[in-house]
């Protein structure tokens, strides 16, 4: 998947349809041809376009932009941008100024160039039979035939031609960034656990189940104070062997008093109610693998033991599970940079708060004026769980009661007016539901790997700008 908004579920809606040149690759295969103009504001471009001549010398092209060895042609742009601004205008979706447009739409095709050169370099190849199977899920995802769906995309003003060929294009920019980079992401039951914690609120902590090893020395109540005094003695020679390296399974095996010796002391992992508290203050402290730094003081006698691992508790009924709220939410998205300064947009925001306050329609202001792909939809992108948004935007909309409106909320993509329309507790069983939060952190995490990587390829790249103003190079 390609960089979101400050939202995930949106983007795997077959029936969403992107609607502004500000989303940032926020491409589904459904819009390839209206998300391809998503804006990355990048250095606004250089001079007087570059021509490119026949053998007889007559001017047949001229070059927008050179990336590596290879160009973007003022043909290609602009055939880019009439179709952008066809797609916004069915959509009555506002269409930027000329010159923002066509700077934005050249940057992204930039960032396209360079992936597609980089899946080429990576040996990335995506056949005409994937291509195909793509282009009938789409027309079944529209309840269409593959006919009537290609005659819907050429009336509407995209060429059949063009837009298989960016279908390979956003199969292939798809094939790149897994291999790039969300193969590469991992999820700790760590993050997961604190994930859910965040979500049940201040002071709650998911429940972490522990793995623990032990070694019992026995010094049962109604023991001598020399038994006591030995048992402890013998104990603490253990803990030395165990912190100066020593194989815990083997000493465990070798010295341990408890049933589970011969499994080396493993007690496998235990929610901490089933253990005894002595162990769970002592977890507590460690760090997996490390062995607790003192003998502990038992019932049974003295105990040296290790924390081998933690995770996120499993056990137990849906009803039993940590709660992850859901949140059904939309928005009104006013971008910043060029052309819109920041005190212009967020002054825009405030005075249409204040019409829906004063019994405005916000689905119809978030149609009329919102930059982002819900814009179609009224600024609605449905249910939202944890960890889906931007943390500006997830703070602000988890600040607000049923129906409240927020000031502008300033995040990486613009300003937002927030509105929640309702909240819910995600159903499922308790796998399903740490599934989720799982999946949540693994795409926030997911989406910032692939913002550095595409930041890092960017800048690899040799590329000069040819239209706009001054010959620009960046290398």
């Amino acid at each position: 998947m390609r960089k979101k908004g400050p939202w995930q579920t949106v983007a795997n809606r077959p029936e969403t349809f992107g609607a502004s040149v500000a989303i940032v690759n926020k491409v589904r295969l459904a819009t390839l041809v209206a998300a391809l103009a998503a804006a990355v504001l990048l250095p606004a471009a250089p001079a007087s376009a570059q021509a490119l001549r026949n053998q007889t010398g007559q001017t047949v092209d001229s070059v927008a932009a050179v990336v590596n060895d290879d160009v973007i042609t003022v043909r290609e742009l602009d055939g880019r941008v009439g179709l952008i601004e066809r797609r916004l205008a069915q959509q009555h979706a506002p269409v930027p100024p000329q010159d923002q447009l066509r700077a934005q739409v050249l940057n992204q095709m930039v960032l396209e160039r360079i992936q597609l050169e980089k899946a080429k370099e990576d040996g990335i190849v995506v056949d005409d039979a994937a291509v195909q199977k793509t282009l009938q899920r789409l027309a079944a995802a529209n309840n269409l035939s593959l006919d009537v769906y290609r005659a819907r995309i050429e009336a509407e003003g995209v060429p059949w031609s063009v837009f298989t060929r960016d279908a390979r294009n956003e199969l292939t920019l798809s094939k790149l960034r897994e291999k790039e980079v969300d193969s590469k992401v991992t999820v700790s039951d760590a993050e997961v656990a604190n994930y859910i914690a965040s979500q049940r609120g201040p002071g709650a902590r998911a429940q972490q189940d522990l793995r623990i090893e032990h070694i019992l020395v026995k010094a049962p109540a109604g023991a001598s104070e020399a038994d006591v005094a030995a048992a402890q003695k013998k104990a603490e020679a253990i803990l030395q062997q165990a912190k100066g390296g020593a194989k815990f399974e083997t000493l465990a095996k070798q010295n341990s008093q408890a049933a589970d010796a011969a499994k080396g002391g493993d007690l496998g992992f235990k929610a901490p109610s089933t253990l005894p508290a002595p162990f769970v203050t002592a977890a507590a402290q460690l760090r997996p693998g490390e062995v607790n730094p003192d003998v502990i003081r038992t019932d049974a006698g003295f105990e040296v033991m290790r924390l081998v691992d933690r995770r996120v508790g499993v056990g137990g009924s849906a009803a039993d599970a940590p709660k992850l709220v859901q949140t059904h939410v939309r928005h009104i998205l006013l971008r910043v940079g060029e052309g819109q300064p920041e005190a212009g947009a967020r002054q825009k925001l405030l005075e249409i708060r204040q019409q829906i306050e004063a019994g405005g329609d916000f689905a119809k202001f978030a149609s009329t004026y919102s930059q982002d792909g819900s814009a179609s939809q009224g600024g609605d992108l449905g249910w939202i769980s944890p960890g889906e948004t931007v943390p500006e935007f997830e703070r602000a909309m988890n600040n607000l009661k049923d129906g409240e409106i927020s000031e502008p909320v300033r995040s990486e993509y613009g300003y937002h007016l927030i509105q929640v329309l309702g909240r819910r507790e995600a159903e499922g069983s308790v796998q399903q539901q740490l599934d989720l939060a799982r999946q949540a952190i693994g795409q926030r995490k997911a989406e910032q790997a692939y913002a550095d990587w595409l930041r890092q390829l960017r800048d690899s790249a040799y590329v000069q700008y040819k239209i706009g103003g001054a010959v620009a190079q960046q290398q």
